[in-house]
């Protein structure tokens, strides 16, 4: 394998010289630098990344901890940050928080060991001991998704209480009058912000939410199967459900059809974040849409700010809703898109 001085000798200058092209440094000739990357090319030299970290105390990668890879909407900003990143110059290590605070802490502790460079975290619960206690020593980090109150971390995510507001009016405007919603954990931002942004608008349009019309649920498809069940064996159960988050409307979805109902002539199913697959169920599936890929390239370019010794921005985009036809929307015709509805 080649090495540094391999590089110097083949293009005739001093290792100092090659330090600083691999470096960047403007101190370099044009024809120094040209006789450089020519002689890298040749040798097919890589620079030692461990090394390099030791002399700039930087390593060029970036942790980010997600809450559950296996829910579509963080796998879609999984991959927005790692594009970003990559534009950025720094790689990214991926930790699976599978909804957990312990294992969160776990991935915390392991990226800051393999001396990652900053954090782009989406909290689990309302956050965990290890991820709480590296913020608050001043570890490069920012929240995206989801955020903790009194930490002052950067917090990137999407207000989704006008798209909710949106969602309930165009449901109202459908006829329905009897709406349930399964919810997030309380614990989290997101699960408390749109159980009360859905609790809001149900008041501004008279209509009552009884305590039997939210149910608990926890991100999981599961939880949104059992949730929904318990609706549909209650007395006088819902004309709609809306599903906090994807995972639960797929797990309500099944819970519907195990009951041989059918969406939306039985009962009706919306859901918060928006999936590609949402429009290739029968039918496809009302929902609000998140900017889930300019979430994740702001949450990188944020931290990347706070490495870098720039200040770091809070980001704060809108949701919105995308109308299908799992309320008893009419079927669009050949030539009506279909509508993205949003006030914001």
């Amino acid at each position: 394998m080649a090495s540094i001085k391999d590089v110097a000798a083949e293009a005739g200058v001093s290792v100092a010289t090659v330090s600083r092209v691999l470096n960047d440094h403007p101190s370099v000739s044009e024809d120094a630098r040209t006789r450089v990357l020519a002689a890298v090319q040749t040798l097919g030299y890589r620079p030692n990344a461990v090394a390099r970290s030791l002399r700039t105390d930087q390593t060029r990668t970036l942790g980010l901890v997600i809450s559950d890879v296996l829910n579509p909407y963080f796998t879609e900003l999984a991959r927005s940050v790692e594009e970003e990143a990559r534009a950025l110059g720094y790689s990214v290590i991926i930790g699976n928080a599978d909804e957990r605070p312990d294992l969160q802490d776990h991935h915390v502790r392991t990226l800051l060991d393999r001396r990652i460079d900053g954090l782009v975290v989406s909290p689990a619960d309302g956050g965990s001991p290890g991820m709480l206690d590296a913020a608050r020593a001043g570890t490069p980090m920012v929240f995206v998704d989801r955020w903790i109150p009194g930490v002052d971390v950067p917090v990137v995510r999407a207000d989704g209480r006008t798209a909710v507001r949106d969602l309930v009016a165009h449901l109202h405007g459908l006829g329905h009058r009897r709406l349930a919603i399964i919810a997030g954990p309380a614990a989290t931002t997101t699960g408390s912000e749109r159980v009360e942004a859905f609790r809001e608008a149900m008041a501004e349009h008279g209509l009552p939410l009884p305590d039997a019309y939210i149910g608990q649920g926890d991100f999981q498809a599961e939880s949104g199967r059992r949730v929904t069940e318990g609706f549909l064996d209650l007395p006088e159960p819902p004309e709609v459900v809306f599903a906090a988050d994807n995972l639960m409307a797929l797990g309500a979805l099944d819970a519907i059809r195990a009951r041989g109902l059918r969406v939306p002539e039985d009962i009706a199913l919306a859901a918060f974040d928006d999936i590609p697959w949402f429009v290739h169920t029968d039918p496809p599936i009302t929902a609000v849409a998140q900017p889930t890929g300019e979430l994740g390239r702001a949450a990188v370019r944020a931290l990347v700010d706070r490495i870098e010794g720039r200040p770091p921005q809070s980001v704060t985009l809108a949701a919105r809703l995308v109308v299908r036809r799992s309320c008893g929307e009419p079927a669009p015709t050949p030539h009506s898109p279909v509508t993205n509805r949003s006030k914001s």
